[in-house]
């Protein structure tokens, strides 16, 4: 009698998938919820950069608008003393809703509208050239509205067009001895709105 012979195994019957296609498969799918994953998150990255580029305009145009303050309280003496620009008659542009979640273009006859009176953005010579997301406005505050000791300089938007304003301050105050103080960091509300 012939010994036998070992049995094979039987292959799986009706088209069943090899072994090795199945870890192809779930490998792919891990890299595909990995990728995914790191989508989700560079977009929610990138919506924070674009909103910290947005509010640098307003960091950036308070900041000179208050150097401007300073320059023209120093050089443009009033009647033999030295005061500040008077308030700006307009916002530029005059209403939120035309930066409100989208850009505006001012023109140069916005900034200079009170320049006849040498108050507002034309007293300080400040005018934007590029499109904004703020609504910018200078007003003189103190003792008096002609006369004012201290200048507020305001920037408001709402970068997402969602209703809710953001709010970017620059104050200014005369000191004691005829010195003008600038305060070193802004007043923020909502910054990301």
């Amino acid at each position: 009698m012939r010994p036998l012979a070992p049995m094979a195994r039987p292959t799986p019957s009706g088209g069943g998938f090899p072994i090795w296609l199945i870890v192809i498969l779930v490998a792919v799918g891990g890299i595909v919820l990995i990728i995914g994953t790191l989508a989700v998150l560079g977009i929610a990255g990138m919506r924070k950069y674009i909103a910290a580029a947005k509010t640098a305009e307003a960091r950036n145009s308070l900041g000179q608008i208050g150097k401007d303050a300073a320059t023209a309280y120093e050089l443009e003496p009033v009647v033999g003393r030295r005061s500040l620009c008077a308030t700006a008659s307009t916002s530029v542009p005059a209403t939120l809703s035309s930066v409100s979640g989208k850009k505006y273009q001012s023109a140069p006859s916005e900034w200079t509208v009170d320049a006849t009176a040498n108050a507002g953005f034309a007293c300080l010579k400040y005018e934007m050239d590029a499109p904004q997301y703020y609504m910018y406005s200078y007003k003189l505050a103190g003792s008096g509205s002609a006369d004012g000791d201290q200048f507020v300089g305001t920037a408001n938007g709402d970068l997402n067009g969602d209703g809710v304003a953001s709010t970017f301050s620059v104050n200014g105050r005369i000191q004691a001895g005829g010195v003008l103080y600038i305060a070193p960091a802004l007043t923020e509300l909502n910054p990301d709105e």
